[in-house]
């Protein structure tokens, strides 16, 4: 099958069936992006027919939760934008450290690079025995890589080189042991970071946090429920909270936009004034 066949009907079809079968409700994700894991998806697992594959996803419990875990998969790094990390570090932790005890919040969190990120920042601000961070995805097989801190050796160069732009000042390597072709974060990090399955569109808010990173996520979303995604969010962010988005994403059109402030003009941070 050419691997660019999956047509817009096709799209519709499947998500139809995914939702009427199965109960995963894809419906309000962006088409484009659907489509586009589609037909990778078509390609890699060498199906002759588009009718092919959405047999399997009906009868095929197995197949089923792989294609669940392909099509949410959410590729990262440590101290992906440096800059941001820079930023967070010099003007967010400090704020944060005012408060009794931290409660942050990482929506969509992937293989969890960006926990581990955060972990590191709360330590070097002496503030990590008062913090605790849940690190959140629908995909549970990400969320079970992501729990044993273990990443490929192969990947460290460049989180070293992150973490040194985002004003990082300790020696990477003493965070980590390596084995191998792989490396294992430290316990001390492992211990303040709570991975669980949690799903942004149809799961209640679960805790109140004073941070919560939701970043390169709603890229995804169409805006019906993007906007289902900030209500949730806004219901899990104290007052004087602080939220954080990705590169392409804004909060400017949401409804909730009027009780937050941009916090920088060049940053992707508000910050929650709720009166």
């Amino acid at each position: 099958m050419d691997s660019q066949t999956v047509r817009d009907e096709d799209v519709e079809l499947l998500l139809r069936d995914l939702h009427q079968k199965h109960g995963y409700d894809f419906s309000d994700y962006s088409h484009a992006s659907m489509k586009r894991r589609l037909n990778r998806l078509v390609a890699i697992d060498k199906f002759p027919s588009f009718a092919e594959m959405r047999y399997r996803l009906i009868h095929d419990e197995f197949y089923l939760r792989r294609f669940i875990e392909e099509i949410t998969v959410n590729v990262t790094e440590m101290f992906r934008d440096p800059d941001f990390f820079k930023y967070l570090r010099q003007h967010i932790i400090p704020t944060l450290g005012t408060y009794p005890f931290i409660r942050i919040w990482i929506a969509g969190c992937a293989s969890g690079e960006e926990a581990y990120s955060m972990a590191i920042l709360l330590k070097e601000a002496n503030l990590l025995d008062k913090s605790i961070i849940y690190a959140t995805d629908l995909n549970p097989r990400v969320l079970e890589k992501a729990k044993s801190g273990i990443f490929p050796l192969k990947l460290i160069k460049q989180y070293s080189e992150n973490y040194l732009s985002s004003g990082g000042y300790e020696d990477f390597s003493s965070y980590y042991s390596a084995k191998y072709d792989v490396v294992i974060f430290n316990e001390v990090l492992r211990k303040k970071i709570v991975f669980s399955t949690h799903n942004l569109v149809s799961d209640s808010s679960f805790n109140s946090f004073q941070l919560i990173l939701c970043r390169n996520v709603l890229i995804y979303f169409n805006v019906h429920l993007q906007s289902r995604v900030f209500d949730l969010i806004d219901k899990s962010l104290d007052n004087l909270g602080f939220l954080a988005l990705g590169t392409k994403e804004t909060l400017r059109f949401a409804d909730i936009s009027p009780k937050y402030k941009q916090v920088d003009p060049k940053e992707k941070i508000w910050r929650k004034h709720d009166n």
